[in-house]
């Protein structure tokens, strides 16, 4: 017999002890600073009133659903899905469909900017081209330049990857370029955001020498620009604004960011990006980590819409109306806000950007204005530094005109109960 046949010795029984105290699930890991830290709109809650149908909303940002081309965009997926797809229903490369973009680098060269096919990487909207310049561009620290006020998701995407936000001063007309070569040499920043025409939230177009001077000053610092024009084709008057993109000394430095949202459709969420090689190819790697691709029949879909239809055709229809709302809107502000505020006359675009007198508070005054039935949005969180208070953005273009003299009656009577 061996050891291991032997029995096993007997135990003596465990002492009885008292049960374990019961304890809940452990807590789990908190979330990234950085998420902790970006907050969302401070009026929020507010707004979400403005769903309700009797409320004449000034506050959204969105075109006008109404003279979407839904039946040119119907034909161009039946299209793609009948002719192909085994290819539409298909993954697709990250940089996006061939197709799309060559016909977004044809729009780009006929508005005075040579762009190739290989020079376009097609986003999921053109705000995730922000992400993917921030991912690609920013460490934790570095500071970013932006306009002053500054559109809104821009400054949550820069917040996000850790960016410092520093504003530029400027005027009605946009950026002073004397500020921004002070505040580039102070800084050192990674890059400039601006949105040059018809600025959301202020609706102002940067004039020709001072683009001609933000170029210089990149050229001459040493530093990107980051050129967003999701509003740039909706001119109501006046001349077309070369990008800043095609001045001397930009052309390298210079990102240029655009979108078919405020022009076909935003639910399609196609944008695009036009780029130096070297940062081009960074954000395509970070775009094929987010998602991949951009959907493909989406992709194909636009790029047959853009080939069967006339597209520019269609924003001229669209900035038509657009006009006419715009105008009923600045012939009512006068009597609809206090005596001695200002606004910006906006050239095109979809904003007309307001200041009421010093004193008044918009993010307070917005409580009792929604009791009217009417809404805009405070100016406060377009600001990267210290905001001013006392201005307001309204959306002028997906309400008829005389809805719009409406709204803006209520608003006077909001108003006047401060």
């Amino acid at each position: 017999m061996t050891a291991t046949d032997l029995p096993a010795p007997a135990t003596a029984p465990a002492p009885a002890t008292a049960p374990a105290p019961a304890q809940g699930p452990a807590p789990l890991p908190p979330l990234a600073a950085r998420a902790a830290a970006v907050g969302g709109s401070p009026v929020r809650d507010i707004l979400a009133v403005t769903a309700r149908p009797e409320v004449i909303n000034f506050a959204g940002g969105l075109p006008a659903p109404g003279l979407f081309d839904g039946d040119g965009i119907a034909a161009a997926f039946r299209a793609a899905l009948e002719e192909t797809p085994e290819r539409a229903l298909q993954y697709s490369t990250t940089e996006g469909e061939p197709a799309l973009r060559a016909a977004i680098a044809a729009r780009a060269a006929a508005r005075g900017l040579p762009t190739d096919a290989d020079d376009v990487l097609v986003t999921t909207g053109s705000q995730q081209a922000l992400s993917l310049l921030a991912t690609a561009l920013l460490e934790p620290g570095d500071t970013v330049l932006v306009e002053t006020p500054c559109y809104l998701a821009a400054l949550q995407a820069f917040a996000f990857a850790g960016a410092r936000v520093v504003p530029v001063p400027g005027d009605a007309a946009g950026i002073d370029p004397a500020a921004l070569d002070e505040l580039v040499a102070l800084h050192r920043p990674k890059f400039l955001y601006t949105v040059p025409t018809f600025q959301n939230p202020t609706g102002r177009t940067l004039p020709a020498d001072r683009r001609a001077a933000v170029a210089e000053v990149a050229a001459r610092r040493g530093v990107w620009i980051v050129e967003d024009d999701p509003y740039g084709e909706l001119r109501f008057e006046g001349e077309r604004a070369p990008w800043i993109a095609t001045y001397p000394g930009a052309a390298d430095r210079t990102v240029l960011l655009g979108s078919f949202s405020k022009v076909m459709a935003p639910g399609l969420r196609l944008g695009w990006l036009r780029a130096p090689g070297a940062l081009l190819r960074a954000c395509a790697v970070a775009k094929q980590a987010a998602d991949l691709h951009t959907p493909t029949v989406n992709q194909l879909a636009a790029a047959r819409y853009l080939a069967d239809q006339d597209l520019d055709a269609h924003i001229a229809r669209v900035a038509g109306v657009y006009r006419e709302r715009r105008d009923a809107m600045l012939a009512g502000l006068g009597e609809a806000l206090p005596a001695g505020s200002t606004w910006i006359r906006p050239e095109g675009g979809m904003f007309v950007w307001a200041r009421l007198p010093d004193g008044y508070d918009t993010t307070e005054l917005l409580r009792t204005v929604i009791t009217h039935d009417v809404a805009y949005v405070p100016g406060a969180p377009f600001f990267a530094g210290e905001p001013d208070r006392a201005t307001l953005r309204m959306c002028f273009v997906t309400q008829s005109p005389a809805e719009i003299a409406e709204g803006l009656r209520r608003l006077g009577r909001g108003l006047g109960e401060k």
